[in-house]
């Protein structure tokens, strides 16, 4: 009892944080509509050189705080808020999304290691296939017109929200009985719960549809440069059965190794500039120490809600935008 009477007072305070936070880059977001808007009908040279980078870090700063405990990745807000409220080109947002989605992964993955919400022996099998399927995503992704990739990350991100919405996870799934293919490779654990105390027993089942569910993951993570863990968490946890904070955790460790990979596409194909690159990654990287954090004491239905909201917005925007609906 009075672990969890000191526990409260650090939760109220990291709650108040992550609402700061939401509103602040849901500010971002609107205030970044009327000025891309702005754009098209005066010249560019309206705003300094330095107004778009620090807008980046800025939006990004707080992108990897609700990224993390979410479990969704960076890349999978960035590239529907960036591409449709930033005046970049897509081939541009989609290699900085890989960049920043791997960024936000490796600035949290130590911490998540630490806290046992990690599993390496459950990340490296499904990571192999999604990487290599990732490239090839990439390659149809830089192959294809940009209309073409804005419109379908339009239907993606809206799937994405309607997946959310649909899917009931399960703090601590039950798995009567590992597969033999899960059992052969060790993919089992345990874990201390940090909101509640606990300590968790966990091991998962379904294993070989889970690899073959991965192999499409990284598919859409190369094309469009989004990550993949709006993806990755639901498999993980609905589909094989690991508990949702280690499902989040692990999600991580695979968007870094899968981001990775696709990202030496867009690097070669000089689909990275700089300017968009590194302030992404450097405000993203420190939001996601932050992220990390918040998933210790926060439940996934705290920031669920706001994550929804904003993709919701961005989908249809992308979406409008690729159809010609929306400058």
């Amino acid at each position: 009892m009075d672990d969890v009477a000191t526990r409260t007072p650090s939760t109220a305070a990291f709650l108040k944080q992550l609402q700061w936070a939401g509103m602040m880059l849901a500010i971002l977001v609107l205030l970044a509509g009327p000025v891309h808007a702005a754009g098209n009908v005066a010249p560019a040279s309206i705003l300094p050189w330095w107004f778009w980078p620090l807008a980046l870090f800025v939006t990004c700063f707080f992108i990897g705080i609700v990224a993390v405990p979410a479990g969704i990745g960076g890349g999978t807000l960035f590239v529907p808020i960036i591409g449709g409220f930033f005046p970049f080109h897509l081939d541009f947002v989609r290699g900085a999304g890989l960049l920043v989605a791997l960024a936000s992964a490796l600035a949290a993955g130590p911490l998540l290691l630490r806290g046992g919400l990690t599993s390496l022996r459950l990340a490296l099998p499904l990571a192999l296939l999604a990487c290599m399927s990732s490239i090839a995503g990439a390659l149809l992704g830089l192959a294809l017109p940009a209309p073409v990739i804005q419109t379908a990350l339009g239907l993606i991100v809206l799937g994405i929200v309607a997946l959310m919405l649909a899917a009931k996870k399960s703090e601590f799934p039950h798995v009567a009985q590992p597969d033999r293919l899960s059992s052969a490779l060790g993919i089992h654990g345990v874990f201390i719960d940090g909101a509640s105390g606990r300590s968790i027993d966990w091991q998962v089942h379904r294993t070989p549809l889970g690899l073959v569910l991965f192999l499409g993951i990284g598919v859409m993570a190369g094309m469009f440069g989004i990550g993949a863990g709006w993806a990755n968490v639901p498999a993980l946890n609905l589909l094989m059965g690991a508990p949702l904070k280690v499902s989040a955790g692990t999600s991580g460790l695979v968007l870094s190794l899968v981001d990775s990979s696709a990202a030496w596409v867009y690097l070669n194909r000089g689909a990275v500039l700089p300017m968009i690159a590194v302030p992404s990654v450097v405000g993203m990287m420190l939001g996601a120490r932050i992220g990390a954090r918040l998933l210790h004491v926060l439940k996934g239905s705290v920031i669920r809600k706001m994550v929804i909201t904003l993709l919701l917005f961005a989908g249809i925007r992308a979406l409008f935008k690729g159809l010609g609906l929306w400058v």
